[in-house]
């Protein structure tokens, strides 16, 4: 599964702690270029979104309890934005990797625009992997959160996703 939903710190920090999740990788996705860098993505010219390519064991948890978290933790609702971040490399996207994937996306956006989830409509592209790869961003990257918690960012934009996290989905977490 690959997903992007602003800063990929915050969805990291949220999706690392699930059962059934083996691996989380940050990278970038979605792109005009290969092996693009951190700056080139935030230049905003490369075309990649923050992403993060998940692991997972489907009879743990499933791809559509995935989507359904990933909608629960990030605006999908805003247009290349989210929160403070800025720009076509935070935009809200689903890669899938397969066309089962991206019918199963599809569906589940419908099901939370029908719900009436949110006020506004989800501009959440989902955008099929096919040739395109996921490019793991730098190793200072990788596991942010966990080895920054005190870093101002995260304060204030990933810890109260991760207290989310333990409030309403405490069941979904590897360690109660």
């Amino acid at each position: 599964m690959t997903v992007g939903g602003g800063c990929f710190w915050c969805l990291e920090a949220v999706f690392e702690q699930l059962k059934g999740v083996s691996k989380v990788v940050s990278g970038y996705a979605g792109g005009r270029t290969t092996r693009p860098t951190y700056a080139e993505v935030c230049s905003g010219t490369t075309g990649h979104a923050e992403v993060i390519s998940v692991a997972f064991d489907p009879a743990v948890i499933g791809y559509r309890d995935l989507l359904r978290l990933f909608f629960a933790f990030h605006d999908p609702t805003t247009l290349d934005q989210q929160g403070p971040d800025v720009g076509t490399q935070y935009r809200s996207a689903i890669f899938p990797h397969t066309p089962a994937q991206a019918a199963t996306a599809r569906e589940v956006i419908a099901e939370l625009m029908a719900e009436k989830v949110f006020d506004d409509p989800i501009v959440t592209e989902v955008t099929p992997l096919g040739l395109d790869q996921v490019w793991a961003a730098e190793e200072g990257h990788q596991q942010y959160y966990r080895r920054n918690p005190d870093q101002m960012y995260c304060r204030f934009q990933v810890a109260p996703k991760v207290a989310k996290l333990r409030k309403h989905y405490a069941t979904l977490l590897k360690t109660a």
